[in-house]
């Protein structure tokens, strides 16, 4: 293929100090110290000092963190990024420009110049000459009018509804970009580079590329670096934060962060600096491989990853291979996500205690049905959360909660004058033990999100050089770009490949967490769970219990009604489940109580279903907090805990 014109030959790619592995290979080390606006602050300068590395990057964006930035900038018009990471930036600015450490970061959120700027003041007052880049050009908020002139529709992609068709107008639109502007700016010797709206990947993509010199079409090269990506954007996510088998997992008081070591085929290993907290594994990749995906053909604005290709090999001591990823070409259309206001919110909790739940809940109902008048509201939603127990032996274990969440487009109708004041003022007229967590205070905004796509060739990415010089990113789908629709990759349908559940064997009623693991979050409204086995013996059972549309719901009832898709990865030996509309119209519009269905992927592996008897006693040893026990004990103890 042809090289990458005209900077693949520039001497700040060649100079690069980075190690070689047993063979002379280079590597290029990219440590990621931010999963998200708010990630442990020392994460950046532990990742500095703890050993080598090449390339420091922090994801600070999710969809929920640009309604953030919003609101901070209505309150200050030169704020809109992520002050954080300014913070952070004050411990690392000197020593990476020490050590020629390149700083990659998408902190800029809604205003990535005001970051770059606020960069170049803290190095003046660092008496550091710093070079600092900026790409732009996602915000597509002042364009909607433009866009939707020229017969864009920026149609809802769950929906089909055309944006123009929203009553409220939108309040943050951004396209997401890819990693050509991160090259550039690399390419133009940057040491540190500000992006905004990129995908959370192309942090680690842009240095990769830039390093190795790949080329635009350089699809499997670019699809693993994807994977690196995809791997470490979560920070500790990684290196055994929030894995499902966390008994297994040392010094979690103080994770390490993630750091992929790159090669020029795209091929990487994950593993984290010596004597840090955490584990590096098979499993702890996995898990991350699998969270907040879809379809096993991942789209990208630079490549379409085959995630369904992806080879894990442990090479111990903290170090997992990631190899043999196959990519395509991109779509030929950019995805957009559009935040609105979606109205105000008010919730009340009631706290029900011992006797009669279900009786003094319909009480509460009763009384504010009679107070406010609910059916006039945008929302009602009432939440009977039954965490009470029989004959409990504190008064707390006997407790269940009610909770009541209004939405309305008017916040007087629903403030501390008028939803508020009726939750209260029936305290001492209502059931026995009346009590709630805390009184309801004003009405507070929310936002609903409204994902998109748009052709690429309207995407006018740009980067700004730290001298200033402003210099236009064309999108790869542009030029290579191709329809979704029409392609051949692994469908739902296909999920379960005709494997039947071991019958064969005694089996008895246990959780499947006892073999099965998972990871779930949010993909707008929809809700994705990835579940896997670490025994791959154990694979058909898994697909057998949970690979279809059906078994899911009978495993997650509150998905009844609701599109499931399930598709089988079995080079992972895993599933990925993706429920719709579970969420609602997004994380900020959502009133469930785990919102970001964080939690939801442990809910699953609660379930109890049939599990071969034999399968348990021979399963992974508990964990250094707990002995060893038997089958009867361990589910056993479960139950008694019920």
């Amino acid at each position: 293929m042809d090289a990458r014109d005209p900077h693949a030959n520039s001497p700040t790619v060649a100079d690069v100090a980075t190690p070689d592995r047993p063979g002379g290979e280079a590597v290029l080390r990219i440590a990621n110290g931010s999963g998200f606006y708010g990630d442990r602050h020392e994460a950046m300068r532990e990742l500095v000092e703890g050993g080598p590395i090449d390339v420091l990057t922090g994801d600070y964006l999710a969809e929920l963190t640009m309604l953030i930035l919003w609101r901070a900038r209505q309150r200050s018009p030169e704020a809109g990024y992520a002050k954080s990471f300014l913070r952070q930036a004050r411990d690392i600015l000197v020593p990476c420009r020490d050590r020629g450490i390149r700083i990659v970061v998408n902190a800029g959120g809604l205003n990535p110049s005001g970051l770059a700027d606020a960069v170049r003041a803290l190095a003046a007052e660092l008496d550091l000459d710093l070079r600092v880049a900026h790409v732009e050009g996602d915000d597509l908020l002042p364009r909607l009018d433009g866009l939707s002139a020229a017969g864009h529709d920026l149609a809802h992609l769950a929906t089909g509804q055309p944006l123009r068709e929203l009553p409220i107008p939108p309040i943050t639109a951004n396209a997401y970009l890819g990693a050509w502007g991160i090259v550039e700016a690399l390419d133009a010797d940057a040491e540190v580079v500000v992006t905004g709206r990129v995908t959370d990947a192309s942090l680690v993509v842009g240095p990769a590329a830039w390093r190795f010199g790949w080329a635009r079409d350089d699809w499997h090269a670019l699809a693993g670096a994807v994977v690196a990506g995809h791997v470490i954007e979560c920070g500790a996510q990684a290196t055994g934060g929030n894995y499902a088998f966390f008994d297994e997992v040392p010094g979690l008081e103080h994770v390490g962060f993630p750091i992929a070591e790159l090669r020029a085929d795209g091929s990487s290993v994950i593993t984290k600096h010596p004597g840090t907290g955490g584990l590096v594994s098979t499993g702890t990749v996995t898990a991350q491989l699998l969270y907040e995906i879809g379809d096993p053909r991942y789209l990208n604005p630079d490549v379409t990853t085959r995630f369904e290709t992806i080879a894990l090999t442990d090479l111990g001591a903290d170090r997992v291979e990631i190899s043999a990823t196959r990519g395509e070409p991109p779509p030929e259309t950019s995805k957009v996500a559009i935040n609105t206001l979606g109205g105000f919110r008010n919730r009340a909790t009631f706290v029900l205690t011992g006797l009669d739940i279900e009786a003094k809940a319909d009480l509460v109902r009763r009384q504010l049905a009679a107070a406010i008048d609910l059916d006039a509201l945008d929302r009602v939603s009432w939440e009977l959360v039954r965490s009470d127990h029989v004959d409990a032996s504190t008064n707390a274990e006997a407790t269940a909660t009610l909770t009541l969440t209004v939405e309305h487009h008017d916040a007087a109708a629903i403030g501390r004058h008028g939803f508020a004041d009726a939750c209260v003022s029936i305290a001492l007229a209502s059931y026995p033990g009346f009590t709630l967590t805390a009184p309801p205070a004003d009405a507070e905004p929310f936002g609903r999100y409204w994902p998109a796509l748009l052709p690429a060739a309207e995407v006018t990415e740009v980067v700004v050089l730290p001298d200033g010089t402003r210099r236009p990113i064309e999108q790869t789908g542009v030029a290579h770009g191709r329809p979704e629709a029409g392609h051949d990759a692994p469908s739902p349908s296909m999920v379960g490949g005709g494997a039947a559940a071991p019958t064969d064997r005694p089996t008895v009623l246990a959780p499947l967490g006892r073999l099965v693991g998972a990871r779930s979050g949010d993909k707008g409204g929809d809700a994705n769970i990835g579940l896997w086995v670490r025994d791959p013996a154990h694979e058909a059972w898994l697909v057998a219990t949970a690979g279809t549309p059906e078994a899911i719901r009978r495993l997650l009832p509150e998905a009844d009604g609701l599109a499931i898709e399930v598709h089988h990865f079995a080079n992972l030996s895993a599933l990925n489940v993706v429920v719709h509309g579970l969420l609602g119209e997004g994380v900020a519009s959502s009133s469930r109580p785990d919102p970001q269905a964080k939690g939801l992927g442990e809910y699953l592996r609660s379930r109890h279903v049939e599990v071969p008897v034999a399968w348990l006693e021979a399963s992974t040893p508990a964990g250094p907090h707990e002995g060893r026990r038997t089958v009867g004990e361990r589910i056993g103890q479960d139950d008694a805990a019920r």
